[in-house]
């Protein structure tokens, strides 16, 4: 079978994980790369680099990887969609929702798959979560809470985190929950001496009723990515930088202290810690992408749902300018 094509555009701190791995995606020939600023990591070691997406378009490439400051992603998509290659777009999509929705009219209307990086569907934590999930282990879902934290990566200039790491924690809590977000409220601080927000709590309610909250921030010494999910039979908590996940379940004997009883509301159960098998996110990303461009379904993020991702996050932004006014998404949209 003849291989696919394909070429990188952007060779910074993800584009080099993406030229790494692209080389080993069976079925995929990486062909070359472009980016303004040369290639000083050496990634594509033996292969043309070019300074233009035109340049990349015109080597003949099936399908692209776009890992470019966000300021940039239009343009490049808009030229690849007009050369007719499938591409694949680091998250956010775009600096806006509506530069976003074009993007995605864009490519639908060619008849091209254009899919956005929300690696975190990838990760073995939370596809286990989510199977789980799928065959009722929890029951009833009641609320999904996330809490993203880390030091200041000197990489992101032209946004502030809720684009930046908030969007991979609603988008996976709709991918997880199965519904999109109907309203949100917010709250940020500027801590750092930068003019984008490098701290944000979200509070916000999905469309099947399940309450969501997400912690994100720029200013803590220690790396944190994990989502909590609470239902009818317990809690599960996916550790995504680890790819571990632990079920904590709802205990089935009575309590004889009654006064403990009557505070938790349900009891201590057993706590189980998983084990399956862990593949690198990114890479089973890039296999997805490879997959969806032969017609196959994947779990891929569409352009359209990173879209409604992106709209999420800028509602979310507008209600902390409005003191944490409760935001809706129909509200949001008509803004």
């Amino acid at each position: 079978m003849t291989s696919l094509r394909a070429g990188l555009v952007g060779v910074g701190m993800m584009g080099r994980h993406h030229g790494r791995l692209l080389r080993d995606v069976e079925g995929v020939e990486l062909v070359a790369v472009a980016d303004p600023g040369g290639d000083p990591h050496r990634v594509a070691t033996g292969l043309p680099v070019y300074s233009h997406v035109s340049e990349l378009i015109d080597a003949g490439i099936d399908m692209a990887v776009v890992a470019i400051p966000t300021r940039f992603h239009a343009d490049a998509a808009f030229e690849l969609a007009e050369a007719g290659v499938h591409t694949l777009v680091e998250k956010p999509i775009a600096d806006d929702s509506t530069v976003g929705r074009r993007i995605a009219e864009t490519f639908a209307a060619r008849g091209l798959v254009g899919a956005v990086g929300h690696v975190e569907r990838f990760n073995p934590a939370l596809q286990q979560l989510r199977t789980r999930l799928e065959a009722g282990d929890l029951g009833d879902l009641y609320q999904i809470a996330t809490r993203r934290q880390s030091t200041f990566p000197g990489r992101i200039g032209d946004v502030g985190v809720a684009k930046d790491l908030g969007t991979h924690d609603v988008d996976l809590t709709a991918w997880v929950a199965r519904s999109t977000y109907e309203s949100v409220s917010a709250q940020t601080a500027f801590k750092s001496g930068r003019s984008h927000e490098d701290m944000i709590a979200i509070t916000g309610r999905l469309g099947n009723g399940m309450v969501v909250n997400h912690l994100i921030n720029w200013l803590s010494p220690m790396k944190e990515r994990v989502t909590v999910v609470t239902g009818e039979r317990g809690t599960f908590i996916a550790d995504t930088a680890t790819g571990d996940l632990t079920f904590f379940a709802n205990g089935t004997a009575a309590l004889e202290w009654e006064s403990v009883s009557a505070f938790r509301g349900v009891s201590e159960g057993d706590v189980t810690r998983f084990a399956f098998a862990k593949k690198e996110p990114l890479k089973a990303e890039l296999e997805a992408f490879r997959d969806a461009i032969k017609g196959e379904d994947t779990e891929l993020s569409t352009m359209a749902e990173a879209v409604h991702t992106l709209e999420v996050v800028e509602a979310a932004l507008e209600s902390a300018d409005r003191s944490g006014a409760v935001v809706s998404l129909g509200e949001a949209a008509r803004s």
